[in-house]
This record gives structure tokens, C-alpha cells and sequence, in this order.
């Protein structure tokens, strides 16, 4: 009887989720149940198994909608009658056709309501009638209808409570009051489970309608088999051809990679193709091989990660730039017979190059199977404490003040109402969006397993999330973008066009264990370097002398919080200093981990332990793994694989002691260990990286500005530039491009980084002087660009027209004279027919320093001259950077510009990280502990006095801070006769802030990990 059921996946409709849905309707003793989203199926396949689970008939529909507007509910018939909905929605979300009133559907039944039935109905069309409209059945009119009605018992909530949560989220819909919501926009006060034995009662005057209801349930069926393959599966169009071109692409791969005789290497490619054959695979590496010929073709770089880069077929057909042999990377977690769902291949281009190679994929593979996985973005409380709020009507102030303290207690009732609504409506589906990179290419029709939406970005999106893609058999095609592969691209051509210099870096021979580059490595001079910038990367690179690739592919997988949080990257870097300090606690650890120093750094050595030392299947194993990579959501299963490990270990003779740390060890990996060959890959970018870094430093860090930085801001990488001789000028409109560009070794700040001027204005001004020759004068920039006074006004304080000679105050004066009574309309007027009139201006002096607070003003840092140099304080410390490691336990006094800090949880409270520079321009680290902090907190970005205690740890200097304090800048000369805007512009020096929300680290003693055999 239930032929309309809403779950919370109608979004800001529904008030119950697919559990509480079946877990109502099983209490009630439903047999039969079927799920109506509005315009969705986004909840159907989870509605399925819930409801076998239960033993209840699931039956899947949708309630058809424009607007608040009810067309009609679909019953499906069987699977195909969802696909047949799936195509007019799709048809209505991407392409703007308007969903028919009366569709012509032959594997549904249709329900119209019954103020929207037509004027004659098909066999599969029925009226749905509800209990309240019963009354209206004695009109001649309906009488004749009453053979092709059905009960109408819609189900949108349970309690009067969620009947309110409904008015609320239809009031956020529709963006008004809860009072000014129109009845139509909301359900009836019947949508409700009632009892079966009710609602027959209801119709027993009307026999016919209960058996039209259970004759229409009894004919529908929902049969679908999760977890069949559904990708593309041939490249080719069969599986013999698709084995063939693989393997032929592949040895051509082997020869271009090893050379002509290498049997190790054909081994492996031998096995890998068999297994690839055996799993029907063949096909997913083509399409992946497919997508990369292209963008080779385009000249773009990319980066191949993942399980996937574990393969030497990868390697060979160019996916990947890793070589599975030299790390002797475990073929296993690429690939086994156990495994049903493909490597997961997750691949990088440049963020500016990502949306040419999605419309090659789209193009290609065509609309109908291509489209990305989609994203449940959920309410979240304290945006949805604003949003309830303003359904229930609070003045601004308010909700600002609700919003910065949710938890608080209000005495206020209304208030009360928005907290406790509020506190319901999380975790609540609130829109579907795009998954950032996942995007699935399919054998059938998409729309044969659900409608297509189009967000915003211009790619349709499925109606399911990637669980939910995988659970059905669907396994997603990773494309990313990243800033970093944008830095290397954007350097490697800047070096071709400014020096004639071709530098092939997709060649890793040429960065890979440079010696050169290692040396940088080893001293964390890597800022601009992809993956391996940070603070605290830098940091660990310095304490593990890392000067070698291995090395560095270690380090790339201990920086991770599973690794840290197990305490692993403490062990690591004390067993990497003294090797000869430890004992491995087991020989399978020596035997298996001998590289890592019997220390589980990556999901391979998980996998590896969990075999040889627990015991464990394959299958077990990889569970293990999907756990840690946070892709397996069936925690009974995980539960059942522990239970097997330490019986195993029984098994095997193991102590419980012994048994109880391996897991331990195993299990503070969950969610957040890389395996080693996304490791390895991360380390290749970060060598290509730091090799234009080393060879080309000021193209290098050019094309870090342009790509907007990496870690750290804008900034940073200007006085990395300068470090490494480049001289910064200020933008130039006789000079500048839109981008940061260099002349040798000046290097002109880009228009873009200008944030007052717009962005069409700063792409015109190179392309008006480009087309029209250099501007002569201001007067001549005006004629020919559409600026009014305040973009003017602020290419002239930043120097933009220092070419003409002319003091800043006189352009300023002038600028006034030409636009300081200036309308667009009358651009021509004014600048074409009137000349300009020459006026004698008075000569203003100016303040050297009047220049640096320009800049503050306009860019958040002074170029002209550094921060130390607007200090009032002459003392620049006694100490310097690179002197530190002298000074192991001694106290210290420094003056320092911050750079960053980073927040830490501690069992104490919050600390933070500094990362500074000194004033010759080299950078240190400091140690903020909570009591320190309570007295000496940050106040923003600036110089600081800094006292404390060095501590050298494994060859790497930190200051813990005792006392602090910031230091002031000399009075703004511009505003020598206005005291409060005096000391402005030194609020306006930026910061990099970031926030880390996890559970406190342990300190060493508390993990005790092993150094002896137990």
C-alpha cells in the first residue's frame, strides 16, 4: 500500500533516513515498501539491501516533480523501468527538456495525483487516492474512475517533531520564513506510516481500490546483482584484441624502458599480463593508457599513482613513471586473483590542463556512459544553525552570535527551537555535488542506473557516491589536478622561452638521486617543491640527512599521521641514525621490513606482516589494506579479521604480548598509510621539482608565484626568488605581464597579484601594449585602457608607471585632474576631444620608506626593502639561523619575521609550530608550548623578539620559546598627521596559519615500541 515513500535523500524534503524508512515499516509488519525519491534514486540500491534485510519486498520508483509541482510517482515494473525515468531526468537536469506530464513509460506504472490525472489512462496509469480524499469519490465525476485508482499513503516523516523538520527544510528551499511558507510547498499532516490495519479500514468501502493497490505491487519486481563488473570492458570491442594490443604496447614499453635483454623485467611484464588477462583487465589499462597518448599528444605532463604504479605494464606503457623492480614493489597489492575491482590508478595533471583532458575523456568515451561519481554534501552545524535561524526569523545579530557559540545556552525559546532543529538536521543530506576527481566510464548507458545532474562545473554527475559506485560494480578512473605539476610545466617552458634551453624533465634520470639536488635535500632547502615544502617535511628531511630517492619515498609515507600517530616516524628516524642501536623484535620483521628497518612505513608492509607473521589470506590482507586506505566501511568484517589474526598467532605460536603490539602497529595505520608506490611517485615529482629548483631557481620560483605557491604564500616564494639573486621589482605596465616575468635576473611582479585592480584590466593592459606599442605616458595608459580613479590610483602607489619619471605625488594630483570628475559615458569626450592641459604641479618630498607601506598596502609585503628595515628596533639578535645547531640546550635570543605557524593538539592544550626567517634571510623553527603561549601569544604576522632554548634533534634545530613579543614598525610616513592610521598598514603583514584537527600524538615513552626481541 506504501507507493510513495520519501527518504532524506529528497533533498530539504525528507526527514528519514533508508534505515530509520525500513526499520519503521518493519516494526509495522510491511511486506511490501517502495522508495519515491523526488527526482532521485540516489538512495534506491542501500534501500534494497535494508530492506531484504528485514524481510520486506523492496520496490524502486520515483516521484516525478517541477518545482513544488507533483506530475506524478513511477512504480518500476522491473530494473529497466528505473532507466527509463533515469532518461527524462537526465534529459531535464543536462540538456533543459521539460519533463513530459504524461510519459509514455512501458516498464512502469504511473500514478497521478489526483488533482493532475489525465483525461484518459493507459493499462499501467492509475489515480492515487488518498485517505483524506475518499469523501470526494461520490462525484459523478470520480465515480467512474474508482477501476483505476490506488491507495495513496505517502510517507514523508514520522513524529510530529520531523513534520516540523520538514516545514523547516522546505522554509531553507525555498529561502523565506517558516510563516510566509505557502502550503503548497509543504506535505500533508497524513504523511506518516500508518498501520496496515488502519489504512485498509480506511478503503474497506473500497474493495476495488485495496486490490488495484496489491494487483500493481504484486506485479513489480527489483532484481539487481551488486558487485557485477559494469566499467568499459574493452578498448578494442574484445578481450582477445584488447590482451593483444597490451601486450604488444607493453613490450614496445619494455625496450624503450630496460633496453633489449632484460629478463627480470620481461618476467615480471609476463606475469603481470597473464593476471591482468585472467581478471579481464586488459581493457581498463588501455583506456588508462588511452587517456595518457592523449595528453602526451598535447605536450602535457602528468603524474601515474596509486596501487596502480606497483606495475611494471604501467611503467612500460608510460601511466607511470615507477620502476616496480628498482623498488621492489610488491606485486600483490597491485594485483591478485583474489581481487575483484581493477588498480586503483589515481593520475595528476596540471590544475590549468585538467578540464582538457576530462572533455577528451567525455568526447571520447561518449556523454551517455562518462560521467563523475557524486558527493552527499551534508549539513553542518553550525551553517545550518544560520539557515534554521533564518526560517525561524533572528535578526542578523543573532545569528552571529548563535553561529560563533552553538552549544551555548540561550534562554530565549526561539533560539532553543534553532539549537535543537539545528542539532537534527546534521549529517543530513543537504545537496549533491561532484567528486573532486572520480569519474566512471561505463559498458551500458548510465541512465540504465541513474539520472544524470549538471552542477555548475559543466560535467554530469551520477546520483551516488563512490561506495555506492563501487558496491554496484562501477570502479572510478582517478583524474586530479595539482598546482605542482603546473610549477614544473610552467618552469620548463619559461626556461625555453627566456633562455633557449630545453630541459626534458619527463626524463627522471636527469633529477632522480642528483647529486646536486640531494644535497639541497639533505639541508630542507626544498621550499616550492612539491609534496616535500612544509615545515615539518622539511623538518624530517633534515633530521633523516636525507640524500638519496629511497630515502625520500620513505619519508614521503612516515610524514603521514598514521605513521606519526603509531610512533613509527619517531622509531624510524632513531633506527636511520643508528642502525646499530636495535634489534628486530621478530625475524619475519628482518626479513620482510630489512629496508625500513623492521618498521611498517607503507600498506605493503602491513599486508606483508599480516601474511608472514599473522598467518592471514590474501583476502584477509585485503581487507586489511582497503581499512587503511579508509575505502572499507564494514567494520563486522574488520572485527572478524582481528579475531583471526590473534587466533592465527596462537596458531603459529606466537606470544599474546608479541601478537598484541604487530596488531598494534597494524591497526594505528588505519586511513591514513600511502602504499609505497604512491610513495615513489610523490618522490619522482618532488626530484623534478627540485631539480629546476636547484638548476633554474629564478624560473623555477616564478612559476611557483603564477601557480599561487604551493604551502605557503605569495610571499614566501618572492623572498625565495631574491634569496636565490633575482631582483623583485613591482608591477610595471610598460613591463608586467598578468603573470610574474623575468628580464635575466629581474623578475617583474605579475598584474594578477594587483587584488584592486580587476582581473579583465590587468589581462588587457599586456594585451592593449602588446597590440599597440608601450604606453608613453600615464596619460597615454589612460587613453587607451578603462580605468577609473581608484584602479589608477592604485597602479600609481605601486610604481606601475615609475617609467615616466614622474614623482608618485605628481601622478596622483595629475590622475585627479584627468579622472576626477570621469564617467565611462564620457570616456571619448573627455580623453579624445579635450586636451590635456599642462599644469605646473608643486614639488612633494617623500619618505624612503613611503614606498614599502605602498606596497604593504597594496600586496601585504614590502618589496622595496625588507620588514627588518621598517623596525624601530636597530637589534637584529645574536644569534643567526645557520649558527643554531652550535647551540644545542643554550638560550638564545633572536629577531625574526614569521612565516607560518602551525596549530597541534596536546594533551596540555594547543601548541604551535613557527617557521621563521632571520635577517639574513634563512629560515629556523620554534616550539610554542600552551603555558608559554597563555603569556606570550602570537599577534599576527610581523617581526618578533624571540628568546628560548635550542633543541637539536637528529641534526635539526628547534627553539623552544620562553618569552615573546612582536615588534613594532617605525610610524607610517604617509599618514604623519593621523594617529590611528600610523600603525594600519603593519596589521595588513600576513601570516600562514594551518590548523591540524586530530587526537594528540603520543610521546615516545608512551608507545615504548620495541628496540629488542620479545
Amino acid at each position: 500500500m506504501y507507493l510513495n515513500c520519501h527518504s532524506y535523500h529528497s533533498l530539504r524534503y525528507g526527514t528519514l533516513s533508508i534505515d530509520d524508512l525500513v526499520s519503521q515499516a518493519a516494526s509495522l509488519g510491511i511486506s511490501e515498501l517502495v522508495l519515491t525519491d523526488i527526482n532521485t534514486i540516489t538512495g534506491i540500491y542501500e534501500f534494497k539491501k535494508k530492506c531484504e534485510s528485514k524481510g520486506i519486498k523492496p520496490i524502486a520508483g520515483v516521484e516525478v516533480r517541477k518545482g513544488s509541482d507533483l506530475f506524478y510517482i513511477t512504480v518500476a515494473k522491473e530494473f529497466a523501468g528505473l532507466g527509463e525515468v533515469n532518461k527524462i531526468l537526465t534529459a531535464y537536469n543536462c540538456d533543459g527538456i521539460e519533463l513530459p506530464e504524461h510519459p509514455n513509460f512501458h516498464h512502469n506504472f504511473i500514478i497521478y495525483p489526483l488533482q493532475n490525472r489525465p483525461g484518459s489512462l493507459k493499462d499501467n496509469e492509475y489515480i492515487g487516492i488518498r485517505l483524506e480524499e475518499l469523501n470526494l469519490l461520490i462525484r459523478p465525476e470520480y465515480k467512474d474512475l474508482i477501476s483505476k485508482m490506488v491507495i495513496l499513503q505517502p510517507v514523508t516523516f514520522a513524529t510530529k517533531k520531523e513534520y516540523n523538520l520538514h516545514c523547516i527544510l522546505r522554509a531553507i528551499d525555498n529561502n523565506t520564513l517558516l510563516s510566509l511558507l505557502p502550503k503548497s510547498e509543504i506535505c500533508q499532516k497524513s504523511e506518516y506510516f500508518m498501520s496496515p490495519e488502519l489504512l485498509l479500514a480506511g478503503f474497506k468501502h473500497y474493495p476495488q481500490i485495496i486490490e488495484n493497490s496489491k494487483r500493481l505491487l504484486s506485479q513489480c519486481t527489483f532484481e539487481f546483482e551488486f558487485s557485477t563488473p559494469r566499467n568499459k570492458k574493452h578498448y578494442t570491442g574484445t578481450k582477445a584484441d584488447d590482451l593483444k594490443l597490451l601486450t604488444r604496447s607493453a613490450y614496445a614499453g619494455l625496450e624503450r624502458r630496460y633496453g633489449r635483454n632484460h629478463p627480470e623485467a620481461k618476467a615480471r611484464i609476463d606475469k603481470e599480463l597473464k593476471v591482468i588477462d585472467e581478471l579481464n583487465f586488459s581493457g581498463y589499462f588501455l583506456i588508462t593508457w588511452d587517456i595518457i597518448r592523449y595528453s602526451n599528444s598535447m605536450g602535457f605532463m602528468h603524474v601515474g599513482r596509486g596501487s596502480g604504479a606497483n606495475s611494471i605494464v604501467a611503467y612500460c606503457l608510460g601511466i607511470t613513471d615507477i620502476c616496480p623492480l628498482e623498488l621492489d614493489l610488491y606485486f600483490e597489492r597491485f594485483l591478485n586473483l583474489n581481487r575483484k575491482s581493477p588498480p586503483d590508478f589515481d593520475i595528476d595533471w596540471s590544475w590549468q590542463e585538467r578540464d582538457i583532458i576530462l572533455d577528451y575523456i567525455f568526447n571520447r568515451y561518449g556523454k551517455n556512459y562518462v560521467a563523475f561519481c557524486g558527493t552527499n554534501v551534508e549539513f553542518k552545524y553550525r551553517s545550518i544553525i544560520r539557515e534554521v535561524g533564518k526560517a525561524f526569523g533572528l535578526p542578523k545579530e543573532e545569528l552571529d552570535e548563535l553561529s560563533k557559540n552553538p552549544e551555548r545556552v540561550f534562554k530565549d525559546e526561539i533560539v532553543q527551537k534553532v539549537q535543537k532543529y539545528g542539532k537534527l538536521l546534521e549529517k543530513f543530506p543537504n545537496q549533491r555535488s561532484m567528486h573532486a576527481c572520480g569519474i566512471i566510464i561505463s559498458e551500458e548507458p548510465l541512465t540504465n542506473f541513474t539520472a544524470l545532474e549538471m552542477p555548475p562545473k559543466g560535467f554530469p554527475i551520477v546520483q551516488w557516491d563512490m561506495h555506492v559506485a563501487e558496491e554496484l560494480g562501477f570502479e572510478k578512473f582517478d583524474i586530479l589536478s595539482q598546482r605542482g605539476l603546473g610549477t614544473i610545466n610552467d618552469t620548463v617552458k619559461l626556461i625555453e622561452e627566456k633562455r633557449g634551453i630545453t630541459v626534458d624533465i619527463k626524463d627522471t634520470t636527469i633529477s632522480k638521486d642528483e647529486k646536486a639536488c640531494n644535497e639541497f635535500l639533505s639541508q630542507g632547502r626544498t621550499i616550492g617543491c612539491f609534496y616535500i615544502e612544509s615545515p615539518a617535511m622539511r623538518g624530517l628531511l633534515r633530521r633523516l640527512k636525507c640524500d638519496n630517492y629511497k630515502v625520500l619515498v620513505a619519508a614521503s609515507s612516515i610524514i603521514r599521521p598514521g605513521v606519526a600517530q603509531s610512533g613509527m616516524m619517531r622509531e624510524y628516524i632513531f633506527r636511520h641514525n643508528n642502525p646499530n642501536q636495535f634489534e628486530y623484535f621478530h625475524k619475519v620483521f628482518e626479513e620482510q621490513l630489512g629496508e625500513t628497518y623492521g618498521i611498517m612505513v607503507y600498506q605493503e608492509d602491513v599486508i606483508k606482516i599480516a601474511l608472514h607473521f599473522g598467518g592471514l589470506s590474501a583476502a584477509d590482507g585485503d581487507i586489511l589494506r582497503r581499512a587503511m586506505s579508509g575505502k572499507y566501511r564494514s567494520l563486522d568484517a574488520l572485527q572478524k579479521v582481528k579475531d583471526h589474526f590473534f587466533e592465527s598467532c596462537r596458531n603459529l605460536g606466537h606470544s599474546e604480548d608479541l601478537s598484541r603490539e604487530v596488531y598494534r602497529q597494524i591497526e594505528s595505520f588505519a586511513g591514513y598509510s600511502f602504499c609505497k608506490a604512491h610513495s615513489a611517485s610523490y618522490a619522482v615529482e618532488s626530484y623534478q621539482s627540485l631539480y629546476l629548483k636547484v638548476y633554474y631557481p629564478l624560473e623555477f620560483m616564478v612559476s611557483a608565484i603564477n601557480n599561487m605557491g604551493g604551502f605557503y604564500r605569495t610571499e614566501v616564494y618572492v623572498h625565495e626568488a631574491k634569496m636565490a639573486g633575482g631582483k623583485i621589482l613591482n608591477p610595471c605596465v610598460n613591463k608586467s605581464e598578468y603573470e610574474t616575468t623575468i628580464y635575466g635576473d629581474d623578475i617583474y611582479l605579475g598584474l594578477m597579484l594587483l587584488e584592486k585592480v580587476e582581473s579583465k584590466i590587468a589581462q588587457l593592459i599586456p594585451e592593449e601594449r602588446r597590440r599597440g606599442g608601450k604606453y608613453k605616458s600615464m596619460e597615454d595608459f589612460v587613453k587607451r585602457i578603462p580605468v577609473g580613479i581608484e584602479t589608477l590610483q592604485t597602479l600609481i602607489f605601486i610604481g606601475a608607471f615609475r617609467f615616466a619619471g614622474v614623482p608618485k605625488n605628481e601622478l596622483l594630483l595629475k590622475a585627479r585632474v584627468l579622472l576626477g570628475d570621469f564617467r565611462p559615458d564620457r570616456r571619448l569626450q573627455t580623453l579624445f576631444e579635450e586636451p590635456v592641459k599642462d599644469f605646473k604641479f608643486p614639488e612633494l618630498k617623500r619618505n624612503i620608506f613611503e614606498d614599502a607601506f605602498d606596497e604593504i598596502e597594496i600586496l601585504s609585503f614590502p618589496v622595496s626593502c625588507t620588514p627588518f628595515d621598517l623596525l624601530q628596533t636597530k637589534y637584529r639578535g645574536h644569534v643567526m639561523a645557520n649558527e643554531l645547531v652550535k647551540y644545542h640546550k643554550r638560550e638564545v635570543k633572536m629577531l625574526a619575521y614569521l612565516i607560518s605557524r602551525k596549530h597541534v593538539p596536546t594533551k596540555r592544550g594547543t601548541m604551535f609550530f613557527g617557521t621563521w626567517i632571520d635577517v639574513e634571510g634563512n629560515y629556523f623553527d620554534t616550539a610554542h608550548f600552551p603555558d608559554c603561549l597563555e603569556k606570550y601569544p602570537f599577534q599576527g604576522g610581523g617581526c618578533y623578539l624571540l628568546l628560548g632554548i635550542v633543541e637539536v634533534d637528529f641534526h635539526f634545530p628547534t627553539i623552544t620559546i620562553t618569552k615573546m613579543a612582536k615588534m613594532p614598525f617605525i610610524p607610517d610616513p604617509r599618514y604623519s598627521h593621523d594617529e590611528e592610521k600610523r600603525y594600519e598598514a603593519q596589521e595588513r603583514i600576513k601570516e600562514d596559519v594551518s590548523m591540524t584537527f586530530r587526537a594528540p600524538y603520543p610521546q615516545e615513552h608512551e608507545i615504548g615500541l620495541p628496540r629488542k626481541k620479545i
